[in-house]
This record gives structure tokens, C-alpha cells and sequence, in this order.
């Protein structure tokens, strides 16, 4: 009886290992068949020449692009745009260019805050900017969150915050001294300008 016994646990012992390994080589043939329907061979981007073209149409003496033509496309003067690029690098190394263990150099913190700033600016895809700075999906959305945290980070508690009692009368005569809009604090509804387009604008 014993020896019956010991024969039935070593046919049961011998099932479950197979079926183990079964399961095993199952579960590795499905991982293997689905990175290779997901994985992409990597596209070897100019990423330092990306950088170039950035720099000779923005950023350099004898720049191609104007002030204007800047800050229509980056709804941001240049001189914004430069401050807030070098006080992220100053304290985040995500917005410095470095060079990864292959040996490979990075983006430059110029490409990863226009990334940002672009798909903020036209609420476009993360690979839309692909074309023209040579940057994948998912660094263009790490840009992107790194760059909200950053300014978050960096100016909530005097930028972001709500205006105080003294901040409003100050925020309306520079509001109306620049943009000509009377008694106004974000809302287009709540100004005193006649806007033709609108048949229910506010009228003196």
C-alpha cells in the first residue's frame, strides 16, 4: 500500500512540474510574441542638430525668427522664455543636456522646454513636435510634466498664488494701461469694451 502510495505521489509531483513548466514557457512564448508586436526598433534622431536648428531660429545672435514671430509661436516673450529655460536648468538636472550610460547626448534643455511650451501652447499630441526637435512621444511628455512641475515648484508661492487686497488695484492699471480693458481680472465677460462679434457684449 505504501509502495502504491508513494508511486501515486510521485505521478502527481511529476504532473504538477510539467504543468508548471508549461504555464512557464506559455507565459514567456506570449511576453516575447507581445514586445515584438509592440517594440519599435529606437529611430536614430539628430538630436544635437535639432538642437542647432532651435538655436539658429531662435536663440542665437543672427537669429532667423523675430520677437514677434517668437512669441506668436510661443505665446511667451524670449526673454520669458530664456529665464524660465536657465532657472529650470539651474535646479533641475532633467533640464540640463547630459549624456546617458550609451555614451549618447541628451536634449538640451532649450529642445525639452519649447516641447513643453508647444504642446501647452497649441494643445497638440507628445509626438507632434517629433518633425522639428527630433524627440520621441515619451520624452516629450516627460518634458512636458517635468516642466509643470518645475514652474510649479519654482514660482507657486509668488506667481501662482491668488492676488491679495493690495495685488488688484495694481493688477487692473497695469491690465488697462497695456491692454486697454477697463476694471478687468480674466474673464472676457466681465470687461467694459464693446466687442462687435458679440451681440450681448457690454455697451456704455
Amino acid at each position: 500500500m505504501s509502495s502504491l502510495s508513494s508511486s501515486s505521489d510521485g505521478v502527481l509531483d511529476d504532473m504538477v512540474i510539467t504543468i508548471t513548466q508549461e504555464a512557464i514557457n506559455y507565459l514567456r512564448e506570449e511576453a516575447e510574441s507581445s514586445a515584438s508586436r509592440t517594440r519599435q526598433p529606437p529611430l536614430e534622431r539628430d538630436r544635437l542638430g535639432a538642437h542647432e536648428h532651435l538655436v539658429q531660429d531662435y536663440f542665437c545672435e543672427n537669429l532667423l525668427y523675430d520677437d514677434g514671430q517668437f512669441k506668436r509661436r510661443f505665446c511667451m516673450s524670449r526673454r520669458l522664455f530664456v529665464k524660465i529655460s536657465n532657472d529650470l536648468a539651474g535646479e533641475f538636472p532633467f533640464f540640463t543636456q547630459r549624456v546617458s550610460a550609451s555614451r549618447k547626448v541628451g536634449f538640451s534643455g532649450l529642445q525639452k522646454c519649447t516641447a513643453a511650451i508647444r504642446q501647452l501652447a497649441y494643445g497638440t499630441t507628445s509626438d507632434a513636435w517629433d518633425e522639428y526637435l527630433r524627440m520621441s512621444s515619451r520624452m516629450s511628455r516627460e518634458s512636458l510634466e517635468n516642466f509643470c512641475e518645475g514652474v510649479i515648484s519654482l514660482y507657486e508661492r509668488r506667481y501662482l498664488r491668488m492676488p491679495t487686497a493690495a495685488d488688484v488695484p495694481l493688477l487692473y492699471e497695469a491690465h488697462q494701461r497695456i491692454h486697454g480693458f477697463l476694471g478687468m481680472l480674466g474673464s472676457l465677460d466681465c470687461m467694459h469694451w464693446e466687442w462687435a462679434a458679440c451681440p450681448t457684449a457690454w455697451k456704455e
